[in-house]
């Protein structure tokens, strides 16, 4: 599909684009009355919002990414191997990418604010089935559940976090919700690993259903009960979805999203093989990927501002020299620090192009279309994780884990490249 078929006239389409400009007006009229009144019962209003949103956003990243800090414990206390272990990362990630347009889809007519809390309590109870977990199965049972409420909350809470603010402080608004996943993996992630290892990993999980049970009372207490907007056209907003820009946008973002869990899935068990690191290394060096990850966010955001493609075009091949670079330098442990927190840096310097690619692509179904994405992130994670599992289950060793991410890197520079070629390239 060429650039012309992106603004063919489409009866549904324009339909869908009334529907949405009567919700941005409603949501106008209600940030005035916020921004006016400036509480939500005696709390800043729109901090107070913002906040609860970035709770149940550090929640979430927290649950997601700890069981990679906790791979070996999980395994060893499982009686499993760490690849197989590995199919805790997988399942969830899966869940995430199916749930994320059906739940989003399914919640469409209820009052967000519901919506939101209810999404969080699907978590608390997803996590609170992972501490009771006494086998492998349904530890795996209990991941997909908790996994079904990420990329609809992430999602309506996008919008949510946009419609209270001015039209020109939006991307702040929902930059600022986004800020609890990068501030889980400074310290929720490092914390839940710490606990892990010195408590059980089932601590782990209890101290993110307390997290769960936070997000629940902060979302409750701070979001307004307003009634929601016309139902939107799923048929439409799905047929936007199904477009060529849209697909290649989505699959490139889960190229992305693959070369960097192929590494992240398995770096505690790639430290303690390769680098000898004590399970303090190890959380120090999953703060760093925290750390990483901020930086890498700042430096892509701004340079995504300027070009998409030439942030990817770039940022691709840097994200496949540190990962060919990662197994060497992580022969001692000062090196094995400084490459993590230079490997998460190029790892999220690609993201706000990947995000910014898919949003411009569908712009006429921009809910969905957050959503969708997620679970396209998820997809990546999920690939990544299997493709570690193929090589270690090959042999091949943990050094191999992170060289083979290099291929995904290189695959994510041709995949830009045949999208520019093809004219749909939204950037």
């Amino acid at each position: 599909m060429g650039r012309s078929g992106w603004f063919d006239p489409d009866p549904a389409l324009c339909e869908m684009n009334g529907a949405r400009e009567r919700r941005t007006k409603l949501q106008a009229r209600e940030a005035f009355e916020i921004g006016r009144s400036g509480t939500y019962g005696g709390i800043s209003g729109l901090n107070a919002v913002l906040l609860a949103l970035a709770v149940g956003s550090f929640a979430i990243g927290t649950t997601e990414f700890s069981p990679m800090g906790l791979l070996p414990v999980i395994a060893h206390d499982m009686g499993v191997s760490v690849p197989k272990a590995g199919g805790l990362i997988t399942a969830y990630a899966i869940g995430v990418m199916i749930g994320a347009p059906i739940v989003t889809i399914a919640l469409a007519g209820v009052r967000r604010k519901k919506a939101l809390v209810g999404l969080m309590g699907l978590y608390t109870i997803g996590n609170l089935m992972s501490v009771g977990s006494f086998g492998y199965d349904t530890l795996l049972l209990s991941r997909v559940v908790t996994s079904f409420c990420q990329g609809a909350f992430f999602g309506l809470g996008a919008v949510e976090a946009a419609g209270v603010v001015a039209p020109e402080k939006r991307g702040s608004a929902v930059a600022t919700m986004f800020m609890g996943l990068t501030i889980a993996n400074i310290g929720g992630v490092p914390f839940a690993t710490w606990l892990g290892d010195s408590f059980g990993w089932r601590s782990a999980f209890l101290a993110t259903t307390v997290l769960g049970l936070i997000a629940m009372l902060s979302l409750s207490i701070a979001l307004p009960l307003r009634p929601p907007g016309p139902p939107p056209d799923a048929r439409a907003e799905i047929r936007v979805l199904l477009r060529g820009n849209v697909l290649a946008a989505l699959a490139i973002t889960a190229i992305g999203a693959g070369a960097m869990f192929v590494l992240y899935t398995y770096i505690a068990p790639i430290l303690e093989h390769v680098t000898n690191a004590s399970a303090s290394v190890v959380t120090i060096a999953l703060m760093l990927v925290g750390v990483g990850f901020s930086i890498g966010n700042a430096i892509g955001g701004r340079s995504a501002d300027h070009s998409r493609d030439g942030t990817l075009l770039i940022g691709f091949p840097v994200l496949g020299v540190m990962l060919l670079a990662y197994p060497f330098a992580a022969g001692t442990v000062p090196g094995a620090l400084l490459a993590t927190l230079l490997w998460g840096a190029a790892t999220f310097a690609i993201m706000p192009s990947l995000q910014m690619r898919v949003m411009e692509a569908a712009h006429e179904a921009p809910g969905l279309a957050s959503s969708v994405n997620i679970g396209a992130f998820n997809l990546g994670n999920a690939i990544g994780a299997a493709l570690g599992a193929v090589v270690l289950s090959s042999g091949l060793g943990y050094p191999a884990v992170s060289i083979a991410g290099t291929g995904l890197a290189l695959t994510g520079v041709a995949a830009v490249l045949a999208s520019r070629r093809a004219g749909i390239s939204p950037g």
